[in-house]
């Protein structure tokens, strides 16, 4: 038994790594289905153990973190009140709550949520005599679960939530129960534990957010043509032409420098390390003509908001100053500018072309 155990175990972890990359979708629709066991808790009878129940539900997720989950619930609860009167419960909840995932790129992502819903329930055998056979309360909810991606549209959900009714009798007993629940100290409460599943049948476009994943493993068995990346990046330099014109003052013509395989670890100002030869070329050059100024420019691919892609370049410009600075160059030199993912000049729809444009420039001011 333990062997198969064991087993299920490494398949189901396998399962989760095989599918760390899966695609997030900004948006999306989803049917989720499972079992419940619960339990009751802050109430004058004692819980059995002869519990039971199942759910379903409906899921609009509205970005790749938060979504709002419609969800209608069964549940069979018993309980002993003395030492031989056992109540029966038989409760369906319906309602709603919003949902907010911690990690929603990560395989295993982390979630709570928190709702309210209406609470028909039906007593069989109550402890307080005259207690109708039925009653429709308020419920409150909070969650705390995890979601297990195991596909592109398949998922496992593990969750506890907790559920205080507006009223005593959920357990078939009107007096005070002795801690309450969130609603009051006379609310009855009950806990669920569900295991399930849910399929997203409808996907919006894919994540922006969660793109980056995708993009470093893909990076990691398709590696970078530099060479061919290096032609593409000499068709775009402009080339020096010399014409005869008469004018009053001289025009200075916009002179380019791409610094071809300064590369950047995914998110970050950290250089890679084929970076460094290229830069020490150009410590070189700079060292040799004392009189050159020049603007770095930083710019990114299209992966990511323009306005965090803004912020990440000029950092990784201020990175090649800061680099060429303690290198010996002037840093009054040097003039740091940030264009993130503007300007490119190759296709963001492919990996090269995206690492192209994730490049450094030096314009040279005089």
């Amino acid at each position: 038994m333990k062997k198969v155990i064991h087993l299920v175990i490494i398949f189901f972890f396998v399962l989760l790594s095989s599918n760390s990359f899966a695609q997030v979708a900004q948006d999306s629709w989803g049917f989720g289905f499972g079992a419940s066991y619960p339990k009751l808790i802050s109430t004058n009878i004692s819980s059995s153990t002869l519990n039971y129940g199942g759910f379903l539900s409906l899921t609009r997720d509205l970005s790749e973190h938060s979504g709002f989950r419609f969800y209608g619930k069964y549940s069979h609860l018993e309980g002993t009140w003395g030492a031989s009167q056992t109540t029966s419960i038989e409760s369906i909840l319906g309602g709603a709550d919003f949902v907010f995932r911690f990690v929603p790129c990560e395989p295993v992502s982390p979630y709570i949520s928190i709702g309210a819903g209406a609470n028909y329930y039906m007593l069989d055998n109550p402890s307080t005599v005259g207690l109708k056979d039925n009653y429709f309360d308020l419920t409150l909810t909070g969650s705390l679960g995890i979601l297990w991606r195991l596909s592109h549209d398949w998922n496992l959900t593990t969750e506890f939530t907790y559920q205080t009714v507006d009223g005593s009798n959920f357990d078939g007993n009107s007096a005070s129960s002795p801690n309450g629940g969130i609603l009051g100290g006379v609310t009855d409460s009950y806990m669920t534990f569900d295991l399930g599943f849910l399929y997203y049948f409808d996907k919006g476009a894919p994540s922006k957010i969660c793109e980056i994943y995708s993009g470093l493993s893909s990076n990691n068995s398709d590696p970078v043509d530099y060479e061919r990346i290096e032609n593409i990046v000499k068709k775009h330099i402009p080339k020096e032409v010399v014409k005869e014109v008469v004018v009053e003052k001289p025009v200075r013509s916009e002179k380019k420098w791409v610094l071809v395989g300064v590369n950047f670890d995914y998110g970050s100002t950290k250089l890679s390390s084929e970076s460094y030869p290229i830069l020490f070329h150009a410590v070189q050059v700079l060292l040799q003509n004392p009189d050159m100024q020049v603007e770095i420019q930083g710019y990114t691919d299209n992966i990511g908001s323009e306005k965090a892609n803004l912020k990440l370049s000029e950092k990784r410009a201020q990175m090649i100053k800061n680099y060429l600075v303690a290198r010996g160059i002037d840093g009054n030199r040097l003039k740091v500018v940030g264009y993130g993912e503007a300007k490119p000049i190759a296709d963001n729809k492919t990996a090269d072309g995206r690492s192209m444009n994730r490049r450094i420039e030096f314009k040279i001011l005089n």
